[in-house]
């Protein structure tokens, strides 16, 4: 068995145009590995490809061309070993309102085959905190409740990988919180996770290993460490000790605000220009300098900085 959890080599999906349309390609020969044991994630601008990539992975969509492996069994080749060794956790709430979360989790262990004596139900309910609705109908759960459901659904089979594809989109703070948490007792238990999110501090956060697709392309897998290291600008804000006269224009500076009257707020290229060096340039101006606050760069600078876009 291979050592990545999901291998991917030169995957590429052409879907047909319409009428006179040409066809469109939603992935470009994308190649990567997820590595046993982590939370990886995967980001990309909407339309990126991910959701293909994933539908790919879950069998749901025939890939035109390249190879796809999921805890070494080919999606092809060995298809129902493939599908038993990953779960899907999707955008859409699924299932039928009319059953209880125990039914729910019961008659997904009936479809994967799982043995009466072996399947996990009441487990899977405690560890997603849904115990005391186990006889509830599922229609009347909250839209966090319906989504921890979701998950313990994908997990029914006992799954080596999870791929959870924004699994907190549209929730308030606090069950984000609950949902990360989860995330990472699952992850804690030796379960690989695979997150897609719109929310790049989550990806920062929970990621130890992070790929971005950008029209149909890989252009970065890195460690996120790696990822937030690449941004190049860095913000500084001043403040001085008298009424500013305007923004202050010098050479490495890549923008320039007066944010109120006595504080600039300094956006440069940490590559040409040091912190000190700002400081200096402001003093050398007239200004005594009586605060100084920065930001480091993070996801969503080097994701703004690779795709041009600050969303995913």
């Amino acid at each position: 068995m291979s050592e990545a959890a999901i291998s991917i080599r030169n995957l590429v999906k052409e879907y047909a145009g319409s009428g006179d349309a040409p066809p469109k390609l939603a992935l470009k020969g994308v190649s990567f590995d997820v590595p046993q044991g982590g939370v990886f994630g995967l980001l990309g601008p909407n339309g990126a490809g991910k959701s293909t990539l994933i539908n790919i992975m879950a069998g749901l969509v025939s890939k035109t061309s390249g190879e796809v492996e999921i805890w070494g069994h080919d999606i092809d080749r060995d298809h129902r070993n493939a599908k038993l060794s990953i779960g899907i956790v999707p955008q859409e709430i699924v299932f039928d309102p009319f059953f209880t979360p125990y039914e729910v989790l019961e008659n997904q262990s009936g479809m994967y085959g799982v043995a009466k004596a072996l399947r996990r139900s009441e487990e899977l309910l405690q560890a997603v905190r849904l115990a005391d609705k186990r006889d509830a109908y599922a229609r009347t759960l909250s839209g966090g409740m319906k989504r921890r459901l979701l998950i313990a659904k994908a997990m029914v089979h006992s799954p080596p990988i999870l791929v959870l594809d924004e699994p907190t989109a549209g929730v308030d703070v606090e069950l984000r919180r609950q949902l990360w948490e989860l995330v990472e007792e699952l992850n804690g238990e030796g379960v690989t996770v695979v997150l897609t999110t719109h929310y790049l501090e989550e990806a920062e956060a929970l990621c130890e290993r992070i790929a971005i697709i950008d029209h149909g392309e890989l252009i970065a897998n890195k460690t996120t460490r790696e990822l937030v290291g690449m941004a190049r600008e860095k913000v500084v804000r001043v403040g001085v000790d008298k009424d500013l006269g305007g923004p202050i224009v010098e050479a490495g500076f890549v923008k320039v605000e007066v944010t109120d009257p006595r504080t600039l707020e300094i956006t440069y290229n940490r590559d040409e220009v040091s912190t000190g060096r700002v400081l200096s340039i402001v003093q050398s101006h007239g200004y005594g300098i009586e605060d100084v606050t920065t930001r480091e760069a993070d996801l969503e600078d080097v994701f703004v900085q690779l795709t041009g876009k600050g969303e995913t």
